[in-house]
Formats: C-alpha cells, sequence, structure tokens
C-alpha cells in the first residue's frame, strides 16, 4: 500500500455511519444500539508513493464495529481502538487507545523508473496512541464534530522515528440514507522518517541521478477531504450494503516538498479519489 491515504482513517464514518445517530437524545432502535461490525472494501485511486506524480489504483480493506464496549475503527494501513465508551446522551465524548498500522512506501507500486532505480524502502510497522474529543449534536440532532490526533512511533527499525496526524472532522446525514463528512488533516514527522523517506543518501544519489539531500523533520503536509455515503435501501440505521465516493488533497510541505523524491520526479500537490461498498451486521 502507497503512504498517499491520509484521510482514510475517516472512512470509517461513511462506510460506516453510526456516529452519526449514536447519540441522538431520542434514538429509534438500529442495528447499533449494541455490538456491531461492519466489513468494508474499496479502491483509492491516488499517487504512487508520498509525493509521486503517478497515479495507481490500489484496494483498501477495512473493519469497524464495537464489541464490548471497545470500538474498533480502521486507519490507513492499521486499526484504532477506543476504550473510553460514550455515554447515550452525552454532549461530549472522549476516545482514547491503541493504534497500528502498516504502511509500504517506497516499497511497491513505484511507477517513475529513476525513483525505482534508487531501491526499494523497508515497509514500516507504527504503534502508538489514538485520542480525540467529539462535539455531538452541534447544528442539530444528528451530526457531530471531532477533533482527534494519532501519535506512532516505527518499531520494526524502518524510519525509527515518530508521526503525529492531527485531524478534524465534520459529520452530517444528507437524508435518511445519505452521509457526509468534511475533514482536515495534517501530518508533523521527525527528522528520523524525515531522512528515511524524503532524504537522497550518497548510494541512492549514484543509483537514480537525483541530487543528494539532507532532510529534516517538521510540518510534511496539509490536507482535506470529502466522503459520501449512501445506503443502499435508504436506511442508514438498519445496516446492510453501503456504498461511498470520497475525494482528497493535501499539500506536501518544507522538505516532503523541497526532496528531490517530489521536486524533481513527482508533485507537491497530491489527489487522491475513491469508492467502495461496506455491509454492517
Amino acid at each position: 500500500m502507497p503512504k498517499t491515504i491520509p484521510f482514510l482513517g475517516l472512512a470509517a464514518a461513511v462506510l460506516f455511519p453510526a456516529a452519526a445517530f449514536a447519540q441522538d437524545p431520542a434514538p429509534e432502535p438500529s442495528v447499533f444500539d449494541g455490538d456491531y461490525l461492519t466489513l468494508g472494501a474499496g479502491a483509492i485511486y491516488g499517487p504512487s508513493y508520498e509525493g509521486s506524480d503517478d497515479m495507481v489504483l490500489t484496494p483498501v480493506p477495512a473493519v469497524q464495529g464495537r464489541v464490548g464496549g471497545v470500538t474498533i475503527t480502521p486507519r490507513p494501513g492499521g486499526i484504532a481502538l477506543d476504550l473510553i465508551p460514550d455515554g447515550k446522551d452525552a454532549k461530549l465524548g472522549f476516545s482514547f487507545g491503541p493504534v497500528a498500522s502498516y504502511s509500504g512506501n517506497r516499497k511497491r507500486q513505484v511507477k517513475d523508473p529513476v525513483v525505482r532505480s534508487a531501491g526499494k524502502l523497508k515497509e514500516a510497522i507504527d504503534l502508538g496512541v489514538s485520542g480525540g474529543v467529539t462535539a455531538y449534536r452541534v447544528l442539530h440532532a444528528y451530526d457531530s464534530l471531532t477533533l482527534s490526533t494519532d501519535v506512532k512511533w516505527n518499531v520494526n527499525s524502518a524510519y525509527k522515528g515518530m508521526i503525529v496526524t492531527p485531524q478534524i472532522s465534520y459529520m452530517t446525514p444528507l437524508s435518511r440514507g445519505a452521509i457526509a463528512v468534511l475533514g482536515v488533516n495534517a501530518k508533523h514527522v521527525d527528522d528520523d522518517y524525515a531522512r528515511y523517506y524524503y532524504g537522497v543518501n550518497p548510494a541512492q544519489s549514484a543509483a537514480s541521478g537525483l541530487p543528494a539531500f539532507s532532510a529534516k523533520g517538521g510540518w510534511a503536509s496539509v490536507g482535506t477531504n470529502l466522503f459520501v455515503g449512501y445506503d443502499l435501501d435508504g436506511d442508514l440505521m438498519n445496516g446492510g450494503f453501503a456504498v461511498f465516493v470520497a475525494a482528497g488533497y493535501s499539500r506536501l510541505l518544507n522538505d516532503a516538498k523541497r526532496n528531490p523524491w517530489t521536486s524533481i520526479r513527482g508533485d507537491a500537490d497530491q489527489w487522491l479519489f475513491g469508492a467502495g461498498v461496506g455491509y454492517t451486521f
């Protein structure tokens, strides 16, 4: 999976729209009242690596639900658990728990022959914590506004560093059967991450012909995304099949933009498009 899907953590809110109705002050019975599970599958059309201007199609599986009071939420290439249940009529909800993800950035699907000649990078396995706060019933009885952050550390000796990814999302139904989520996100990386993914060391320079580049950490990107989902029987409350479409844009910043992989061989403007289906039971 390319490291080009920063907004997929919001996909659960569209594929799996339970949160929009969970805090209704007088909810009707629904599939989301107790334990439930949603299985989803889709595809994202986006850059082949972080900073690439070549587009590739990537399959995206996902699982979301609530089991024994623990909420399961998908992340790009991974999953997060929320260990803090919200009260049924709560105006504010809080989330906290572990998060894990996998990235194959510059490992697979690299179409650019110059970038490919520099060699593959090692897959990254990251573990950390996720936390946030959600305001329910902001403008009406069914919407929500969420501020959350994931902090992850690399644990398999790939880049050996840390990533921080804050995001804000607003979710609202468009009808009984349709829902939309608008999100804004950012990514901050440390020096270890920047050196590994944005730097060009002497060996990579010799193999690719690109100039050597020493990268430093900092804010690496900001972006926005929009998801629209629709329940196929027109009722989000009873589970079953739902479909979604998504679009996102992010702008690479600082050394994520200045490095040769992006500035010479790629593009700092990163576009993503996606579609998929989920089933809730």
